[in-house]
């Protein structure tokens, strides 16, 4: 991981610039990177067992291609990107009459063609639906503070593993683990803060082509009586329905007890329809991820083994590394709001 440990200080110096929008387009011009030492399978290579995240799928997990827009759906998109694109200021809080700040460069790139979609989908194809919905995340994104919460303040949270992004499935979506069996911390705001965390990361590290995620949740049975509170479980399903629509692709639930299946029930009136549909149980997960890229305790055939010291610097220099390349690009293009996500990951439009 020496090369991207050498590429930590620019990483934190371009990071800020993004927030404040200070970085010039011409900054590009800089030379190439020399990222060769991430070329292995995992981050540092480590196979038996495997110790960091694998740096891509497989060459078989390929996204399903996006469907064509209807004539009438590119009208709304157009519509859509015209609207958003005159923005120039947000509300600085969720609260009525709340002061306008500046939109910044972060919010500008995360106003990519894709993500207007994914708005539009979920509101139906409504295009004042998705633009108030838009700006109420931009919002949300400033006023719960994405960009305060660095690696190291949510390091506590993870010591144990108990969320883990590995491998890809078979359309190429980052899975992301959950381990309620590994809780290491007391219920709090905290807790939501690090799942949001790894959200983000896990959006980081999506192949071209690809938006969602998988989501593979093992209910050990040494989790024992223990569950969730009603308020937790409210607020996340809040916060994924409302700030990440259409990026669930599937949730894999494993060894669900009867603890868990009764907090399934007290949840399940706050779920949307189109998220119920996405949830498994039981599968059989070596048809649905690589067995190559899937955890033995998950049935798969890599031995993952978490070391806190080594696979925390590698996730979260493997998503620096990935945002950095992302916000190049963009900066090449004119920072156009409405970027195509395919090209700001590198494939080919």
């Amino acid at each position: 991981m020496a090369a991207v440990a050498e590429l930590q200080q620019r990483i934190e110096v371009d990071e800020k610039a993004i927030a404040n929008g200070s970085v010039e387009t011409t900054e590009v011009n800089r030379p190439a990177i020399d990222l060769s030492a991430l070329a292995a399978t995992t981050v540092d290579g480590s196979t038996n067992p495997a110790k960091t995240p694998f740096t891509s799928p497989t060459p078989e997990s390929k996204p399903q291609p996006a469907l064509a827009l209807t004539a009438e759906q590119s009208s709304k998109y157009d519509e859509l990107l015209s609207t958003v694109t005159s923005w120039t200021e947000k509300p600085s809080a969720s609260t009525p009459n709340s002061p306008k700040i500046p939109l910044t460069d972060s919010d500008r790139i995360w106003l990519t063609r894709e993500c207007l979609l994914r708005y539009l989908r979920a509101t139906k194809w409504s295009v004042n639906d998705a633009s108030t919905r838009l700006l109420s995340t931009l919002t949300w994104r400033h006023e719960y503070g994405l960009e305060k919460h660095t690696a190291d303040y949510i390091s506590p949270e993870n010591a144990t593993g108990k969320q883990v992004i590995f491998g890809y499935d078979v359309a190429g979506r980052p899975c992301l683990y959950l381990n309620p069996a590994k809780q290491n911390t007391e219920r709090s705001l905290k807790q939501v803060e690090h799942l949001v965390f790894m959200l983000e990361r896990v959006i980081d590290l999506m192949p071209p082509g690809q938006e969602m995620l998988a989501m593979l949740i093992n209910f050990d049975k040494k989790m024992g009586g223990d569950r969730p509170p009603l308020w937790q479980g409210k607020l996340v399903l809040t916060i994924l329905q409302s700030h990440y629509p259409e990026r669930l692709g599937r949730a894999l639930l494993m060894n669900v007890h009867w603890v868990v299946w009764t907090f399934l029930k007290l949840i399940n009136p706050f779920i949307d329809p189109n998220t119920k549909e996405k949830i498994k149980y039981d599968q059989d997960l070596r048809q649905l991820v690589p067995p190559s890229q899937l955890m033995t305790s998950h049935d798969g055939d890599v031995h993952f083994e978490y070391d806190h010291s080594v696979y925390w610097p590698a996730l979260n220099e493997l998503a620096a590394k990935k945002r950095l390349e992302m916000v190049e690009r963009w900066e090449r293009r004119g920072k156009r709001v409405g970027e195509s996500e395919l090209f700001l990951r590198g494939g080919a439009e």
